[in-house]
């Protein structure tokens, strides 16, 4: 089964990982949190998704001053310092033997509620703390072979509403478009936000080459993505025009190029958007150079 852009290779070795939930190592079958958790009960968190080359996480630290960010906007007490959890990130795969083609879900909720209620005033315990690895290797394929997306009914909020820059638990409008899109037969959906300009997609970042610019959103009404970070300052660093701007669908229709990014699969290439083809409808060469620029920033970055 395509999972788009998360397309994975099954590895048996996942049957015995030891997962981490609040500093206890346990087998994945034991790992399992109360009912009365704020994430199970109400999405009430924040997480992120980590991958590891070489033995190290890849850009940890973006990662971790996202994770406080969030924490902090939703007045959520993590418990640790930012060190702390590194360690115990660390400890974790030490105990699982990984150091490569590996990925870690890390979330962190506010933590054990006396009562069904979404008041914060009821929680009883510290946050709860899971550290999820997996070995998950990328399929090679996703790469090359470019997906399909459907522009999709459900909007980015405002963030008078749901802020959508806010990596929290509460993922229901993502879903609900990945539900759309699949629907249509696509890999994944590409969201629009309330005024009609291309905001991003349910669980990627996008972007699309134009005579030889690079355009994403304005970013107003997406995730601070850590892969489309990169992706601008590589086009920076190497005399690529790049712009965060509005734009809408008919710029994408007319493209050159598309592709989305994201922590796990790094840079996929898009070949139709609404059953239209994209350029050549295949990986283009801004992709495929830029797929290279990131995979020496990541190796970069884990041999320090």
């Amino acid at each position: 089964m395509s999972y788009g852009s998360h397309a994975y290779i099954p590895d048996p070795r996942n049957e015995t990982v030891l997962f981490n939930v609040n500093g206890t190592l346990l087998p994945r079958d034991k790992a399992v949190v109360n009912v009365f958790d704020s994430g199970f009960m109400l999405g009430d968190g924040v997480w992120e998704g980590l991958r590891v080359h070489q033995g190290k996480i890849a850009f940890l630290k973006d990662h971790l001053d996202r994770l406080w960010e969030g924490a902090a906007a939703l007045d959520l007490d993590i418990g640790l310092s930012q060190s702390q959890l590194q360690n115990r990130l660390y400890d974790t795969l030490a105990a699982n033997k990984m150091d490569e083609d590996v990925h870690i879900r890390l979330m962190v909720t506010r933590g054990l509620r006396s009562t069904p209620y979404q008041d914060p005033r009821v929680v009883i315990s510290e946050a709860t703390i899971v550290i999820a690895p997996e070995f998950k290797k990328s399929d090679p394929k996703t790469a090359e072979n470019p997906l399909s997306l459907y522009t999709v009914s459900v909007r980015r909020g405002r963030a008078d509403v749901q802020d959508p820059g806010l990596n929290s638990h509460s993922k229901i409008n993502c879903i609900t478009a990945c539900i759309q899109a699949i629907k249509a037969g696509a890999d994944e959906g590409l969201m629009l936000d309330p005024q009609g300009f291309v905001a991003t997609c349910n669980s990627t970042h996008f972007f699309i080459v134009r005579k030889d610019e690079v355009w994403t959103s304005s970013g107003d009404y997406c995730l601070g993505g850590i892969t489309r970070g990169k992706i601008i300052d590589l086009c920076k660093a190497n005399d690529i025009p790049v712009f965060e701007k509005n734009f809408s669908l008919a710029k994408c229709y007319g493209a050159d190029e598309a592709f989305t990014t994201g922590t796990f699969a790094g840079l996929a290439p898009v070949g139709s958007i609404d059953g239209r083809q994209i350029g050549a409808g295949k990986r283009g060469p801004m992709v495929e150079r830029l797929q290279g620029l990131y995979l020496d920033l990541i190796h970069k970055d884990t041999s320090a």
